[in-house]
């Protein structure tokens, strides 16, 4: 059912059960844990475990390091309401000193077992985070299980069971990978309570469920295993996308098929969040992903063209980055640091291949593909950041910078592993291409490195060695020579010989694609990141600036505001109509910029006109990069 409505198959789930999970640890124990979400659109959610203990000092871990995530983002400031007893009788307990995200509870001496209770108050507010971030509104939540529970020290999260139950509130609708056992209520009168099959903790942290009062399911798959689209909305008509939109999600699944030549999950859930108000981001799983989305992103044209790529990127992660894991990220629980220098294979190749499912699978043409790739590129080309901090440390520095703020985000340099890996693996896929005379491609590499026997989760890691011996086995080249010069040169410049050898090139002109006016939707925010070096908010506001540009060199900076363009209010028809007027008048562009209640002015002896990126041919080359895109 795709809702989970019904109770499930039996047979099946005690197979699924005993191929998918590590044994558990014969001593390991049950931890019953209920959460009661039916308060969701207040935003606090109340959960109690039942602890198997002894008498003594009882640890207890709140999941401090989140798979995915790549940082210690469990949002331990909004557990509240925490409570410990044992038979009837408060127990009591301390945070430890060292490490906030654990818990030290004192049992009595007869007692075996200890109940905690504990509420999760999610922010109310859409500010940046994944799973700590805004989850729920008045007609949906997205239920992150790392946010409400603790499990005991001593045991890897694969040994520990768990025994969920959730209610909802009364008529919501429910997606999900987790199996169902028993579900109470009548969808419409009164709650549902819905119990699910026990499982690991590592299945149930990889199992989120997506609820609302507004869901649509999309079957993607009637093959084995299948695949399902299951999305919550704000409102009904939210969910009235054009059938063009399914038919491409489904394309999606055909072209992943073929591409890694098998499937590493028992069924896989697509949960698709469309709110304006919780926090965006897309964040993978075995057999599902969570990804949120503004609301009406998919009955939008612009909404389409703006999030396409997202669950592409998502779904790819089911094999890179479940299956195949850094053996640095494949730690035993959520309290061990996880290690991210291999995060330009986890997320860089999954940037890369998700690009280009994306165009497979018709989500983009092929002509907003290359847009796409063009304003990485671009990007890239004018990060100010690469002079300083090379690709490696991108990654490398994650889990403490992952989070910074917009301003200077340029010159901090954000994570680039993502992008620019997208230009490194598109560059390996060319030389392979190259090497083998067009015999083979990194299809090849996906298919030996991700690829056979299918089955359901598991977790295969691997290291830089690794990456290389594929590589190898596939089109003999010095990848490891390749790679090092990747991830620790620093310019000047974007690495463009994917991008070039692949028959393209970039350039520049003063005609925005429609992906540029995607981005721009209103026309009002200004992106002279390629011209002047600057990114300005609709209002005015300063978000950031290119270091060693015309507006830097100016002395503008983040968080001031443009108040006036050529003595006229600032507005983004102003400003794109001052650029234009630069091109034929040799009078700078002048602007009245505030700054920490000070104003003064600022000339800009800026000329070029608008700057847009583009890729044309190279006709002197193969245009490996249309076959790389095409459907197979």
């Amino acid at each position: 059912m795709g809702l989970r409505g019904s109770l499930r198959n039996f047979s099946c789930l005690a197979i699924f059960l005993s191929s998918s999970f590590s044994v558990f640890g014969a001593n390991a124990p049950t931890v019953a844990l209920s959460v009661d979400a039916s308060d969701a659109p207040r935003k606090i959610f109340h959960a109690q475990l039942r602890i198997p203990a002894k008498p003594g000092t009882l640890t207890l871990y709140y999941p401090k390091w989140i798979p995915g995530e790549h940082g210690p983002t469990g949002p331990i400031t909004d557990l509240t309401g925490l409570k410990f007893m044992a038979s009837g009788k408060t127990l009591k307990w301390r945070r430890d000193l060292i490490d906030g995200f654990t818990f030290h509870v004192e049992v009595p001496a007869g007692e075996h077992e200890v109940v905690a209770n504990l509420d999760y108050a999610s922010p109310a507010s859409s500010e940046p985070g994944y799973s700590s971030g805004m989850a729920a509104t008045e007609k949906l939540y997205i239920v992150n299980w790392n946010t409400l529970l603790l499990y005991p020290a001593g045991y890897g999260s694969d040994q520990l069971t768990y025994s969920v139950s959730l209610r909802l509130p009364a008529g919501w609708k429910f997606g999900t990978s987790l199996h169902v056992a028993d579900q109470v209520g009548d969808n419409i009168h009164k709650s549902n309570d819905i119990h699910f099959a026990p499982v690991s903790l590592t299945m149930l942290v990889d199992g989120p469920v997506l609820a609302g009062e507004y869901m649509k399911v999309v079957p993607l798959s009637t093959e084995n295993p299948p695949a399902e689209l299951d999305v919550a909305a704000d409102s009904a008509a939210a969910l009235d996308a054009p059938e063009e939109v399914w038919e491409h999600y489904r394309n999606l699944v055909t072209q992943a098929g073929i591409l890694f030549g098998a499937r590493h999950y028992t069924d896989y859930h697509f949960l698709l969040t469309l709110s304006d108000h919780v926090a965006h981001f897309g964040l993978e799983h075995h057999e599902s992903n969570d990804s949120r989305i503004d609301e009406r992103s998919l009955i939008e044209e612009d909404g389409r063209k703006l999030s396409a790529g997202l669950l592409p990127h998502e779904y790819v992660h089911s094999w890179n980055g479940k299956y195949r894991r850094p053996a640095d990220l494949a730690t035993p629980d959520y309290e061990q640091p996880m290690q991210t220098d291999l995060l330009w294979v986890y997320e860089g190749l999954t940037s890369y291949l998700g690009d280009v499912l994306t165009a497979r699978s018709g989500e983009r043409t092929l002509a907003s593909a290359r847009d796409a790739l063009a304003q990485i590129a671009a990007d890239l080309d004018h990060r100010s950041g690469r002079v300083w901090r090379d690709l490696q440390d991108t990654a490398d520095g994650v889990p403490t910078m992952q989070m910074a703020p917009r301003a200077w985000e340029d010159y901090r340099r954000p994570v680039d592993y993502y992008d620019e890996d997208v230009l490194n693996w598109l560059w390996a896929d060319v030389i392979i291409r190259q090497q083998s005379h067009g015999a083979k491609s990194l299809d090849d590499f996906c298919k030996l490195f991700h690829g056979a026997p299918s089955g359901p989760p598991m977790v295969k890691t691997y290291t830089f060695d690794d990456v290389v011996s594929a590589l190898n086995q596939v089109a003999f080249y010095d990848w490891r020579g390749f790679w090092t010069e990747r991830l620790s040169n620093h310019g000047p410049g974007a690495p463009f010989g994917g991008v070039e050898g692949s028959g393209w090139k970039l350039v520049y002109d003063e005609n925005p694609s429609d992906l540029d006016r995607a981005r721009d939707r209103d026309g009002k925010n200004v992106d002279a990141h390629y011209s002047v070096g600057l990114l300005v908010a609709s209002d005015g506001v300063i978000r950031d600036t290119v270091e060693d540009m015309l507006a830097a060199k100016a002395g503008i900076g983040p968080g001031m505001k443009i108040v006036a363009v050529n003595g006229r209010r600032f507005s983004g028809d102003v400003w794109h109509d001052a650029i234009r007027a630069a091109k034929t008048s040799p009078s700078p562009i002048e602007l009245i910029v505030e700054n920490t209640d000070y104003f003064r002015v600022v000339k800009l002896d800026y000329h070029g006109g608008e700057k847009y990126p583009h890729l044309v041919r190279d006709e002197s080359k193969p245009d490996l990069l249309t076959e790389i895109y095409r459907a197979k």
